[in-house]
């Protein structure tokens, strides 16, 4: 994962294609990039389907940007959002995008903006067109995020009840609350780690295994349900992880 560092992120989102369910773990989410400084989200607000993100724009210090509908079929709103995430990126000083939308129409600016080798992470819905997905450096399913949030705060309560004395720690499906990995996953790990450098003892190291995954801009542990790619491997089938005397952790595939 990124370090959060104080880089300054800019998080564009298309409030006709986005839920506003979605914003506290999506800013989180961006933490790990620096200090989400602007916060711009775009729409008719005079669309009752809008009201939800009316009612939390002022909570979450998000300028709106008011874009009329002015032709029937026309999409506006997209064309003023890409135009000022130009203008944000050849100011020079915007080290990072969010873009929230499901909306395939901003494929063309995320894959203009990494061309300036400026990360771009999109937040959006599972059923966003895969061009966007991939056109983006690090795609999130805004859904997996929420179910992820929830599922970390469940087990924190459930902690301090077992802490207390109070509830049962056996009756958990297993350490994380997610289902099987799926067979895409698995390979994709697997060819994660092949490719990446191993010791006499063919361990390699976690943080080389996830870069090369990373690679794939639909990879992201939250996407499955998990908070860290260690967690991810623990419930993997088949891998095998240790820690050296430095902290650093390894991971290796058993045959």
């Amino acid at each position: 994962m990124i370090k959060a560092h104080n880089d300054n992120i800019a998080l564009l989102i298309d409030a006709d294609n986005a839920s506003h369910v979605g914003i506290d773990p999506v800013l989180t989410a961006l933490a790990e990039l620096g200090t989400v400084n602007i916060r711009r989200a775009y729409g008719n607000w005079r669309k009752q389907s809008l009201k939800g993100w009316v009612d939390i724009l002022h909570k979450y210090g998000i300028e709106p940007q008011q874009q009329f509908d002015i032709t029937k079929g026309k999409n506006a709103t997209d064309m003023k959002m890409t135009i000022d995430g130009m203008d944000l990126l050849f100011r020079g000083n915007i080290t990072g995008f969010g873009i929230m939308s499901s909306d395939s129409d901003f494929m063309p600016l995320a894959m203009r903006i990494r061309q300036e080798g400026i990360p771009v992470y999109g937040f959006g819905s599972a059923k966003t067109p895969e061009g966007f997905r991939q056109a983006c450096t690090r795609f999130i399913e805004v859904d997996a995020l929420i179910k992820t949030g929830k599922r970390e705060r469940a087990s924190s309560k459930g902690s301090e009840q077992t802490d207390a004395g109070v509830g049962d720690p056996s009756s958990s499906t297993d350490k994380n609350g997610s289902g099987p990995v799926e067979e895409e996953l698995l390979k994709l790990l697997i060819d994660a780690y092949q490719a990446s450098k191993r010791d006499t003892e063919g361990f390699a190291s976690l943080s080389e295994v996830g870069k090369i995954a990373g690679n794939r801009s639909s990879f992201d542990v939250r996407n499955y349900g998990f908070s860290r790619l260690s967690d991810m491997f623990e419930v993997v089938p088949n891998f095998q992880t240790k820690r050296d005397e430095k902290g650093h952790l390894f991971v290796k595939r058993l045959r």
